[in-house]
């Protein structure tokens, strides 16, 4: 014998059936923490800034990485002196 038993119900309604607590108040005051957190980081921070913390080697280092680019495709293209 098969018996099949449907509950439909809230997820607060299931935690106070079980008897969990409503973390609900704690999660939103973190919630607006991390937020607030967030939002006065990216408020103190020049685009510069960011800039230079998103990519540490910055301009140099991308014209570094032409240069050498460069140099391997001029250097695979002239013929070899005998």
């Amino acid at each position: 014998m098969k018996i099949t038993v449907d509950v439909d119900c809230t997820p607060e309604e299931l935690r106070t059936f079980f008897g969990l607590p409503d973390v609900r108040p704690m999660q939103d005051a973190l919630m607006k923490q991390i937020q607030d957190q967030m939002a006065a980081n990216l408020h103190a921070m020049e685009p510069e800034a960011m800039f230079k913390v998103w990519m540490p080697a910055g301009i140099q280092g991308m014209e570094q990485m032409q240069k050498m680019l460069w140099s391997q495709f001029t250097s695979g293209s002239r013929p070899k002196e005998k």
